[in-house]
């Protein structure tokens, strides 16, 4: 396995810390007068979604990075306890706990196309694209008036949630919806 080294430390950058994944969220390198610079390390564990800060001397440590292997999949349908995928390449099958599927669920819809990762074989998550097309299933009505300063409403989507609109949005229209942030885009042209 490949090692990187403080130098090489990047946000994003996946590796193995007692034979768990982590994704570094953040990283700050210290210098201390007359001691070994130390870097402080905010990470995530990819297997339980915890985020834990770590510090390590900066002259003593190396890690192992790892390869997340991702695969293309179709969402089939929800059992009441598990999500169940099928692999797009090899018709594999197989099941993510609601835990596991995280704020995903908010964009989900029937047959969508994802990105599952393993690590080891083992399912890490599930990745959303960037942008969906979701309908708006209820949307108050916007009102005369409310648009000098390109105001906003309520909206709840087909998959049950949640955001805010323009006024010139309507119950039954399709929208673009950014799943990093959970936010309206554009109006989608079908």
């Amino acid at each position: 396995m490949p090692t990187i080294g403080f130098s090489d430390l990047r946000k994003g950058a996946v590796m193995e810390i007692d034979g768990q994944p982590y994704e570094v969220l953040d990283y700050q390198k210290h210098k201390m007068q007359q001691r070994a610079p130390v870097t402080r390390i905010k990470m995530r564990n990819l297997f339980s979604g915890a985020v834990t800060e770590k510090t390590f001397q900066a002259y003593h440590t190396t890690f192992t990075t790892v390869d997340i292997e991702t695969r293309e999949s179709q969402y089939l349908y929800n059992d009441g306890a598990f999500y169940h995928f099928m692999d797009l390449d090899g018709y594999e099958q197989f099941e993510l706990s609601e835990e596991k599927m995280g704020d995903s669920l908010n964009f989900l819809k029937d047959q969508a196309i994802v990105e599952i990762s393993f690590f080891k074989g083992a399912l890490l998550s599930v990745k959303m694209p960037t942008f969906v097309n979701l309908i708006v299933s209820d949307s108050p009505p916007g009102l005369k008036g409310d648009t000098a300063q390109g105001g906003t409403k309520p909206a709840t989507l087909e998959t049950g949630f949640e955001l805010n609109v323009p006024l010139f949005i309507k119950e039954g229209d399709t929208i673009k919806v950014d799943t990093r942030t959970g936010t309206y885009a554009e109006r989608a042209n079908l």
